[in-house]
């Protein structure tokens, strides 16, 4: 349930209102806006009496909330989540660019790749320790040793690091991470969502590889149910009946998501595609769909990367799309302006 505040409210009526509304077990969400206030209201609203509530002084209007999803509804925060992770801004209206490679190999590969990221616009470095890989054969990432490069790389370059957990018995190593990242086959691990939803840190969650949107978005609440509201949801590409890509970027989710949902929304054209050459493409389409950001892989030698090689961007590839990304960017602002 909403409920939509007049503007300007007497603060003693919204001081009984809530203490009313708590003591029915109700948790209240406040929402300051540009133009008015709103009250979103969390647990059984079954009894309260939404024709009584519209009759009070200071409130505009009452609505229930249909979906099942209520923290990262946009019917109850109509603002954009703007996420700050050091100097970087995420959901502001601009476009954040997160590149690094798909796994830490050794110091002198993820410093190397961190500052030529960040020269060519790159504000957020990405970097797989711990690789949850389809086959036991494959590189599974350096582990604890990977986080500790992921750091000293970010004391070289400056930027925010952003890698992926796994697992709960993870989290002490992720303290100092800037971002911690949910891959796409834990979207639904509920546990570590729970856990998650304790930390004051911002959470990127990947969309799984046949999730719907609600799904995704139950997600994303389970974080934000325990007191965390710092969730980046991605929308990296799902499994389709085509051949041709790793996955199919949904490109649709990203106007939609953003029509649910207030949380910023980033798009992954590396895992969606699976294909160095078609991430250019796909980043550009989905930049003018309104992402947020974009998580790009990049790597200083793909033909040797211990893992996703084939769809890592040379880095002078990644400056090339950057470019061309601030193109597309500019012109959307333009518009709006």
């Amino acid at each position: 349930m909403v409920i939509i505040l007049k503007n300007n409210p007497d603060k003693a009526q919204l001081s009984n209102l809530m203490g009313w509304l708590e003591q029915k077990g109700i948790r209240i969400q406040e929402t300051t806006g540009v133009s008015r206030s709103i009250l979103g209201l969390v647990g059984d609203t079954a009894s309260i009496d939404i024709d009584a509530l519209r009759a009070l002084e200071i409130v505009e209007d009452v609505k229930r909330i249909q979906e099942p999803y209520r923290l990262a509804n946009r019917k109850m925060h109509p603002e954009n989540t703007v996420i700050r992770v050091r100097d970087t801004v995420i959901g502001d209206g601009g476009l954040t660019i997160i590149a690094g490679p798909c796994s830490v190999e050794s110091e002198e590969q993820i410093c190397k790749i961190a500052l030529s990221v960040k020269a060519s616009g790159a504000t957020i470095l990405r970097g797989g320790a711990f690789k949850p890989r389809s086959s036991p054969y494959s590189f599974q990432g350096l582990e604890a040793d990977g986080i500790k490069l992921l750091k000293k790389a970010r004391e070289v370059s400056g930027l925010p690091i952003v890698s992926e957990i796994t697992d709960t018995e993870q989290l002490p190593l992720f303290e100092d991470v800037d971002i911690i990242q949910v891959g796409a086959r834990n979207m639904q691990n509920f546990e570590l969502l729970k856990r998650l939803g304790k930390i004051d840190k911002p959470i990127l969650l990947k969309r799984g590889l046949s999730a719907t949107y609600e799904e995704l978005l139950m997600s994303a609440e389970y974080i934000m149910s325990g007191g965390n509201k710092q969730v980046i949801l991605c929308e990296r590409g799902i499994r389709t009946f085509e051949t041709q890509t790793r996955n199919t970027l949904d490109i649709t989710a990203i106007p939609i998501l953003k029509s649910l949902s207030h949380l910023p929304v980033v798009a992954d054209p590396s895992h969606s595609t699976g294909k160095a050459e078609l991430v250019p493409a796909v980043s550009l389409a989905a930049a003018a769909a309104g992402a947020d950001g974009l998580i790009i892989e990049v790597h200083n030698d793909p033909e040797h990367a211990l893992s996703d090689g084939p769809q890592s961007l040379k880095c002078e590839d990644f400056r090339l799309l950057a470019e061309k990304l601030g193109t597309v960017v500019g012109a959307m602002r333009q518009n709006k302006a």
